[in-house]
């Protein structure tokens, strides 16, 4: 079986597995590599401050050395020249490969040729100009699938019960976190699927235990009004044991890139942005101006509810809430 380089998702799974304190064997068969490869990715990769390993990092490192020793140019000014002059007839990088390719020429791969676009593109180039769509493909990811927020044993939105899926009680919940513009100030954003109620915490990082700490600020205040939270798939997620433990409460994950399985989350960050607009810092945002925006939201008429608000269904008939 020929040899590949591991990809990212490999080594956010290493962390991962290494932060569960599994054991780098483990981690090789889980895998589907040998115990050597993943020792030799330790012990290259690590965190050079501390000696921790951290998948980020690691294939950050990687990805350096890589560059480094990088082969030079494989193809001639001839052969470029061919594609450059396929360029300007507005041919696309797949067509110019395609065609070349079935009349027996030499030619680059298609990422080769984004690439060449992208560095004639920054020396003052036009041959951009030839083409419909920019490509956002960057250097080739080899054997590379989606890596955001991986980690081991997460359990996906699929798992979660009929009854949760069906919005048929009270206190199944999901969470995101919406961003400000600059570098600092962030919104832990809560909804309780079946009533649309929702709570909005201010963080002043996106960071695991901001995250944690204020999930956990909400829960305690109405912890019978918690059954299971579907999180989105950022790291700030990743301490989601912490809250099982001392809740009992069950969290699930989306599918990474599936924005739509959180729909009542994403719907409620859009009502959010209406008050916090989307590029505005939310370093000055305070707790209590997030209280009045989720007292607005939650005061608001909603048609699926025969406009009754997400406050009167949350409180139920008892008008209690916990």
């Amino acid at each position: 079986m020929a040899y590949h380089q591991l990809t990212q998702e490999e080594r956010y799974l290493i962390a991962g597995g290494l932060r569960l304190q599994r054991s780098q064997r483990d981690l090789a068969e889980e895998l589907g590599r040998s115990a050597s490869t993943v020792s030799r990715e330790v012990r290259r990769n690590a965190t050079t401050h501390d000696g921790a390993y951290r998948g980020e990092k690691a294939h950050s490192y990687a990805i350096a050395r890589r560059r480094r020793c990088r082969r030079g140019p494989q193809f001639s000014e001839a052969v470029l020249g061919e594609v450059e002059f396929a360029l300007c007839r507005r041919w696309s990088p797949e067509q110019i490969v395609g065609a070349f390719r079935a009349e027996g020429k030499v030619v680059p791969s298609h990422e080769t040729i984004y690439r060449h676009l992208r560095r004639d593109r920054r020396g003052g180039g036009t041959l951009w100009r030839h083409t419909r769509i920019m490509s956002k493909m960057g250097r080739k990811r080899y054997r590379s699938r989606p890596t955001r927020g991986v980690l081991l044993g997460k359990r996906h939105i699929s798992e979660r019960a009929a009854i949760v899926d069906a919005r048929g009680r009270i206190g199944d919940w999901e969470g995101d976190t919406v961003m400000g513009g600059g570098t600092s100030g962030c919104l832990l954003t809560l909804v309780e699927r079946k009533s649309g109620f929702s709570l909005v915490r201010k963080l002043e990082a996106r960071t695991m235990a901001e995250a944690t700490e204020a999930a956990a600020i909400v829960i305690q205040r109405m912890r019978h009004k918690f059954e299971t939270i579907t999180f989105d798939n950022g790291t700030e997620f990743h301490d989601y044991e912490r809250l099982e433990r001392r809740f009992g409460v069950t969290c699930y994950f989306a599918t990474p890139y599936h924005s739509w399985e959180r729909g009542s989350n994403e719907n409620l960050n859009g009502l959010v942005r209406q008050y916090l607009p989307r590029g505005r810092s939310l370093k000055s945002t305070t707790q209590e101006d997030c209280d009045k925006i989720a007292a607005a939201l939650n005061n608001r008429p909603r048609k699926r509810h025969g406009f009754l608000t997400p406050l009167g269904i949350f409180l139920g008939p008892n008008g209690c809430c916990t």
